[in-house]
């Protein structure tokens, strides 16, 4: 298909790219990991934007500039008929993720809720979120597990948020994204900015800035940290996501490539460590002890976000008013990121010559009957987190393979330098993808056989263990399912996406 839409300018595209980069990753699982495993998480983090995301980003950039296709089309006329089904993957784990990771605007939606409603309380009655809390230590995580557990207002807002999201892009890339992005961005990076020095200045909030930047050396040894460093990268950048490719599908002739790219991927880095920033040392700040702070933030837990926020903004003068405007910008950050997701489904499921508004109504069904069970269910979302937050390693492979095929420096020569005035070093590219095809099956392999779950792969019953939350098993079995349909199809997947194109 023929894309006639583009970006009106290079800042549209960049404001794009933040857009699908910066989002609940930065805000809600960036800090939940930095919070884990500290300074040794994000210097493998920094690393990896480096020698996976980056490169990977190039790739796909270069691979949606050139074809102007969906992530199939575009995939297949580079790698070639044999090889369709790996853009189907790619396709689909990406999908795996829009699925739950819209439900985490949803939560936002909720929080900003809880946040007016704090306000109004505050101002009207004189009973502050601190009131509550002294009433009841635990008001927070129970308002959590009534928003993350078999809550149908959690799903009717998700629904909401599907069908807003489907609207906005049947306006187009101009009116739709773009015009969003102008406003979510840079209102996201002021508001950080405010939060993190609000954190700061509290007492004990130093030690949090400590804390996270410390380096464990004996978490190198984890597999866990390296895997969650890699997958974090490729989560918060977009790398691997083939959202790149859809994005850059839209973009001018001559748009620069590799100043696009690298725009995008640290200006996403840079609202990661600023949301770090403002979230562990409030933990530290509002901790009774250093020790509870630490157990607090070792224990991973996907509320950190929204039990610490609303906890640090209940302290601060002017903290109510404030909690509204943070939770405002966390629900259009995660919306700005969930925009290029549908686009994704869209641009490919328009090539099945289905008319516009069947095509719109596909995606509202889609979203809502393979999203529901991760609104519902926290653990059915914990698994969806878990399998195609490390099927994104799969999905990098998978560029990186097809880049290779291709030749890493004649496809560096006529895909990425013909129109980037900074050109990167040949060596760089050519090495990095090689590495990250190595890298990816060792770390994938690595992950495997430590077995997180008592049953990785059998059960004592001796079934296969394919709904436990953390077995491999179930991992084996999502990623096989989508595989297998891949290769069946291959042969009509080329020839509908990619041979019958223009």
């Amino acid at each position: 298909m023929s894309k006639q839409e583009e970006f009106s300018s290079r800042w549209g595209i960049i404001l794009a790219s933040l857009g699908m980069a910066i989002g609940a990753g930065n805000l809600w699982r960036f800090p939940r990991l930095a919070g884990q495993y500290g300074g040794s998480f994000i210097a493998l983090w920094i690393l990896f934007l480096f020698v996976w995301s980056i490169p990977l980003l190039l790739a796909e950039f270069s691979i949606g500039k050139k074809f102007k296709k969906g992530v199939i089309g575009s995939f297949g006329q580079l790698a070639g008929p044999k090889m369709s089904w790996m853009g189907f993957f790619i396709t689909l784990c990406t999908l795996g993720i829009a699925f739950y990771y819209s439900v985490v605007t949803a939560w936002s939606i909720e929080y900003l809720g809880a946040s007016i409603a704090n306000l109004y309380d505050s101002l009207v009655t004189n009973v502050t979120l601190l009131d509550r809390l002294a009433e009841n230590p635990s008001y927070l995580d129970a308002q959590w597990d009534g928003f993350a557990n078999e809550s149908w207002l959690t799903v009717s807002i998700y629904i909401v948020v599907v069908v807003i999201g489907v609207l906005v892009i049947s306006r187009g890339v101009r009116k739709g994204l773009e015009a969003a992005n102008r406003i979510l961005i840079p209102s996201l990076f002021v508001l950080l900015v405010i939060v993190a020095i609000a954190a700061l200045s509290m007492d004990n909030g130093i030690k949090g800035l400590d804390y996270m930047f410390a380096i464990r050396w004996s978490d190198f040894q984890n597999p866990t940290i390296w895997i969650e460093a890699l997958s974090q990268s490729a989560w918060s950048t977009g790398a691997g996501w083939g959202l790149m490719i859809t994005i850059s599908s839209y973009s001018r002739s001559k748009e620069d490539v590799t100043l696009n790219t690298f725009i995008g991927a640290f200006g996403n880095n840079t609202a990661s460590i600023l949301a770090g920033v403002a979230i562990l040392p409030a933990v530290f700040a509002l901790a009774a002890s250093e020790q509870e702070a630490i157990s607090h933030l070792q224990s991973g837990s996907q509320a950190l976000t929204f039990t610490i926020i609303p906890k640090l903004f209940a302290t601060i003068p002017g903290g109510a008013f404030m909690s509204v405007l943070f939770f405002l910008a966390l629900t259009l950050a995660a919306f700005s990121s969930f925009l290029p997701m549908l686009e994704l489904f869209k641009t490919n499921i328009v090539n099945l010559d289905l008319s516009k508004g069947v095509v719109l109504g596909l995606m509202v069904v889609v979203f809502v009957v393979f999203g529901y069970p991760s609104a519902y269910s926290l653990d059915f979302f914990t698994n969806q987190d878990w399998v195609w937050g490390l099927g994104l390693i799969v999905s990098g492979l998978f560029i990186a393979i097809a880049t290779a095929i291709y030749g890493p420096i004649k496809f560096k020569a006529e895909l990425i330098d013909q129109d980037s005035d900074f050109k990167l070093s040949d060596k760089y590219f050519q090495f990095a993808l090689y590495i990250n095809i190595a890298m990816a099956i060792f770390l994938i392999y690595w992950w495997m056989s430590q077995g997180y779950s008592s049953d990785p792969w059998i059960t004592k019953e001796g079934t296969w263990n394919w709904i436990d939350v953390y077995s491999n098993a179930t991992i084996v079995t999502q990623w096989g399912a989508v595989i297998l349909l891949g290769l069946l199809l291959n042969k009509w997947l080329f020839n509908k996406f990619c041979a019958n194109t223009d």
